[in-house]
């Protein structure tokens, strides 16, 4: 379909000829979600209605306790430092965004009066500014009015380059002004068709201007509000011990009638996937289990109780294996993996190539993953818009000795590869989680065929996604030659999600090792197609860029793709509670509720 044809249909969707429904179904059968096909409407000047709840309370309160297991223990409470899911989570219990996202990708007005549009006269038409127009008589947990200038004080703290934000991607290269006590403008540099990034989400919870506006820059680490949230959430907080339990209380002046439906909420963390699946599925201990990484065969088993039932929500998170393009063992002015310096094995191309093809995915998606995880060769798998067919993927041990025989890569006695005087030795890490070690086991054995040593390194979750600045172990410092986790999409737009390989987002000593690309790898090429895309209103043209963006990634074996992994989540028979592949797993807390 052409540009001018598919004006045409939006011109009959302006009419009354064609139904927006219609429209949506048409735009998703040529490849394009939901979620995009009502942003092309929204651009048009055509509003969507705001997505109703299915919750429907009498009264608020009366709910008792949910008891939800996170697995990996929330370590902090502040959005802006929350480098983890389980930091974000713990964050959104108290602290809200101005909107959020639901399942079908659509926008939902939190701390907002109304989402913004052209129709409405927030969204303008050169995709310059956007106009939020805030809900009145919100409260803080502590009494204090929420306004405009706690949303303008949010984009200073976040930009402010002493506190090290790990949000600051989002705020960076906008401008925020306060029009009236609510009522703020965001003021874009160019034309940007990704509007709802800032102030939206994970990354646009807010945190009060009165108690963190002595605590900028520097201090910022210092700040009692750290760990003690205040917020404006469903629920008030009530004690955290980091890596172990978060507890709130009702928020009686919430400012949505009659809501939340529970009286108290425990975020449990500590253990590991497949005892929290167990505590809900079969226990019956706990109401919820988030990122349940456990593979399939034991979940249909545990479902057989009847006491909960796997959640399988679509989204784009993706199982990777990071090939560190830095040098983990030499140090420079402190810092290991410093992108001053190059990977002394992977800076040869041929060993790159090697390693992605030593990843049997589909036996990792067999054995283990089942309908919890797609074996794929693309970083970028959602929406289908932006998913390329260019990328193939393969396991073959045989064509990775001959890529390694070719280089110059030859075995020594002890049948390891050697090459100018150095190994061919490798360490991988990851979180201890029993998924991930049975993939390490596969990859080293593998490996071992093609005469590459592997040693693998497990580390507690908590650990491992800790934002401790002082911790060597974190995923973010990279001090190994490999390393796999799982990157989340919280958006419906892979705007923020493909930031993570721009050069400007490494992480490093000077930004406490905040930044997003983890890898240390910089394109030219990369840069200037994200830059494109970060201005192109053409949605055809952007999602050209973006899927060249992943296919350089996966030409240069940044990172090896593993699976693709809707989220897994074990929730109690009698639970109610509206998930979303595009926002938190408490992105709409509010809504949650027991059936009687």
């Amino acid at each position: 379909m052409n540009e001018q044809e598919l004006r045409q249909l939006i011109a009959k969707v302006k009419a009354g000829t064609l139904s927006r429904r219609a429209f949506v179904r048409m735009m998703v059968g040529m490849g394009l979600t939901a979620p995009l096909a009502a942003q092309m409407l929204a651009y048009s000047g055509l509003a969507h209605a705001q997505p109703a709840s299915a919750y429907k309370p009498t009264k608020r309160g009366g709910g008792g306790t949910l008891k939800c297991l996170w697995w990996q223990g929330a370590t902090l409470l502040n959005p802006h430092f929350a480098v983890g899911t389980k930091d974000q989570e713990g964050s959104r219990i108290f602290y809200e965004p101005l909107a959020g996202w639901d399942a079908d990708g659509n926008l939902v007005a939190m701390l907002a009066a109304e989402i913004p549009t052209q129709q409405n006269g927030g969204l303008a038409r050169d995709g310059m500014s956007v106009i939020w127009k805030l809900k009145k008589g919100v409260q803080w947990h502590d009494g204090k009015p929420f306004t405009a200038d706690d949303v303008v004080f949010n984009w200073e703290y976040a930009t402010d380059p002493a506190v090290a934000a790990v949000s600051v991607g989002s705020y960076r290269d906008i401008k925020v002004e306060k029009l009236d006590s609510h009522t703020v403008k965001v003021i874009f540099q160019k034309p940007t068709p990704y509007w709802a990034d800032a102030f939206v989400g994970v990354r646009g919870m807010l945190i009060p201007k009165h108690l963190f506006e002595n605590f900028r820059g520097a201090k910022s680490r210092e700040a009692p509000t750290n760990l003690k949230p205040v917020g404006t959430g469903p629920y008030k907080f009530v004690d955290f011990k980091p890596g172990d339990m978060v507890r709130g209380t009702i928020n009686t002046a919430y400012h949505e009638p009659n809501k939340p439906h529970f009286d108290a909420i425990e975020m449990k963390g500590g253990g590991d996937a497949i005892s929290a699946a167990r505590a809900v599925l079969q226990t019956g201990e706990f109401d919820y289990a988030w990122n349940i990484q456990v593979e399939d065969e034991i979940l249909l088993r545990l479902e057989e109780s009847g006491k909960g039932r796997s959640e399988i929500t679509p989204g784009a998170n993706i199982e990777h294996i990071q090939l560190n393009n830095t040098d983990p063992w030499t140090e420079v002015d402190g810092e290991r993996s410093s992108a001053t310096t190059k990977h002394p094995l992977f800076s040869d191309p041929a060993v790159r190539r090697a390693m992605a093809m030593l990843v049997d995915r589909a036996a990792v998606q067999k054995h283990i993953y089942g309908r919890t995880g797609i074996a794929t060769g693309n970083f970028l798998n959602n929406p289908p818009r932006f998913t390329s067919k260019n990328t193939r993927w393969e396991f073959n041990v045989e064509k990775a000795n001959q890529l390694l025989d070719a280089a110059g890569w030859k075995r020594g006695a002890d049948g390891i590869r050697v090459k100018d005087g150095r190994k061919l030795k490798l360490l991988y890490q990851t979180s201890i989680n029993a998924p991930r070690q049975k993939n390490q086991a596969i990859v080293k054995q593998a490996c071992q065929k093609a005469g590459i040593e592997v040693e693998v390194k497990a580390v507690t979750a908590s650990v491992y996604f800790s934002s401790d600045v002082a911790n060597p172990d974190t995923y973010t410092k990279f001090y190994c030659d490999m390393q796999m986790y799982t990157t989340t999409m919280p958006q419906a737009d892979p705007g923020v999600f493909m930031n993570q390989f721009c050069s400007w987002e490494i992480a490093a000593k000077a930004n406490k090792w905040q930044g997003r690309n983890i890898t240390r790898w910089k394109s030219e090429e990369y840069d200037k197609a994200y830059r494109g895309a970060e201005s192109e209103l053409d949605p055809v043209k952007r999602a050209a860029l973006f899927i060249r963006m992943n296919d350089l990634v996966i030409e240069n074996q940044v990172v090896v793709p593993v699976v693709y992994r809707p989220r897994v989540s074990s929730v109690a028979k009698r639970l109610r509670a509206p998930l979303s592949g595009w926002d938190n797993d408490f992105w709409n807390l509010r809504d949650w509720y027991r059936e009687g």
